[in-house]
């Protein structure tokens, strides 16, 4: 049984098509127009949204888009009487699955329902396949570190309580936040994901809690918040000690009444959502510094769940390359490959500054470089063959910040990389956050 939306504003259509696809086993509901149809994603999950596309206000184009924007996974068919070849090309080109032109039979909606939700099986499948082959790669253990993190991960996500996630980049606090929410009663919602470091305060203020039209230049339609996309599910914010100071308080304030009004309105929309945050940094001593709230830190820092570096897990290191490389070379339709004996000598000894990322990168460059069924030392990045400069510590001083460790490793990476895009891959992070890291240490 699917969950099916009906969009069209004339009834009679509407109710003839629901009662249809209701008679052949699915769970229906019809929208008399647009703003309807968005009210009802915003309260339920749909696989498959079939919408005229001439409606009064908001056509079924926009509709289009929106439902692409806030139900990726949702599969959207149209329907028109004015069919023109341009405009199912947009439409194609816009993400609608299929364009069905009015007058048409019962018989041909249910072909075309049968083939939609055949796609959407088919693509379930392979997501839960991808889940099946990425959850050991992260979340299996025997570091008591990591299985202590996991134990208290596994025991909060029972509950709506808010968890904050800390440790260094790339030691897979976004796959840890996801597997809360499918570990979670609400499971079955939307998991929508935030990343603080990609765009400007008053973009990202918008982002979160939407705008209406004319909040601020270029505001030229209203923008449903991406925290009312999350209703009755999860909502994740990346890099959460990111945030600018004046959107902390908007978020505090949503944190404590969980309601909120969108830039330029005054209406208050409240939000049934589950928090959890993730950062690479040291909140409690940018809360010292005054970079952010104290009253913001405790509310979300309830229950602390911190991951430990790859560094630390040595005894988990070579399980989890084996199962990389074999996720990796599935994914370039690669022949299981392994790895030659001196080549995971060199992977146990390299110390991963850059965690599970940095492996993961690692083994695709690999892959793609090698020729045979084996991995060679020669198919492995330059950087972990070289032996430590003269002199260098074998360990960082231990009365240094873990900002000031942070600072140290991005400058000295910074000066050994040709492109700051080769810097971020070596850290394991993407370009657009290595960028504000080093405007932010004064880097530049």
């Amino acid at each position: 049984m699917a969950s099916i939306l009906i969009v069209d504003d004339a009834k009679n259509i509407r109710d003839h098509l629901t009662s249809y696809v209701r008679g052949l086993g699915h769970r229906t509901k019809g929208a008399g127009d647009a703003r309807e149809a968005l009210a009802a994603l915003a309260e339920d999950r749909f696989d498959l949204v079939i919408s005229d596309v001439r409606m009064p206000d908001m056509d079924g184009l926009a509709l289009l888009r929106e439902v692409r924007g806030r139900r990726p996974d949702a599969a959207v068919v149209l329907m028109t009487a004015y069919a023109t070849v341009p405009q199912a090309v947009e439409a194609i080109k816009a993400g609608a699955y299929e364009y069905l032109v009015k007058p048409f039979t019962l018989e041909q909606v249910g072909l075309l329902l049968d083939r939609v939700l055949e796609v959407q099986r088919l693509r379930h499948e392979v997501v839960s396949l991808r889940q099946a082959l990425d959850e050991p790669a992260l979340l299996d253990s025997t570091t008591p570190t990591m299985q202590q993190a996991l134990a208290t991960a596994r025991q909060a996500a029972a509950s709506d309580v808010t968890v904050l996630l800390t440790g260094e980049s790339g030691t897979g606090k976004n796959v840890l936040a996801a597997a809360i929410h499918a570990w979670s009663p609400r499971h079955a919602r939307p998991f929508v994901t935030i990343a603080c470091t990609t765009l400007a305060e008053h973009l990202l203020e918008s982002e979160l809690f939407g705008h209406m039209k004319g909040a601020f230049t270029g505001a030229w339609k209203d923008k449903p918040a991406r925290i009312a996309a999350a209703q009755g599910g999860t909502l994740f914010l990346d890099e959460v000690g990111d945030l600018p100071q004046p959107v902390q308080g908007k978020l505090l304030r949503f944190l404590e009444e969980r309601r909120f009004e969108p830039l330029g309105g005054t209406e208050t929309v409240e939000v049934d959502v589950r928090m959890i945050a993730a950062t690479n940094r040291d909140l409690e001593a940018d809360v010292r510094a005054g970079r952010f709230r104290e009253d913001l830190f405790f509310r979300l820092n309830v229950v602390n769940v911190t991951l430990p570096p790859l560094r630390d897990r040595r005894a988990d290191l070579a399980a989890l390359t084996d199962h990389l490389l074999a996720v990796v070379a599935a994914r370039h339709r690669r022949a299981p490959l392994h790895l030659a004996p001196e080549a995971r000598r060199v992977l146990t000894g390299y110390r991963w500054p850059g965690n599970v990322r940095e492996l993961m990168n690692t083994l695709e460059r690999a892959v793609v470089l090698s020729r045979g069924d084996t991995i060679r030392t020669e198919d492995l990045p330059d950087r972990l063959l070289a032996p430590a400069p003269a002199g260098a510590a074998a360990t960082p001083p231990t009365d240094l910040s873990l900002e000031e460790l942070e600072r140290r490793h991005i400058q000295q990476v910074l000066g050994d990389s040709t492109t700051l895009e080769e810097a971020a891959a070596r850290l394991g992070i993407n370009a657009t956050t290595l960028w504000r890291k080093r405007k932010r240490y004064g880097l530049d």
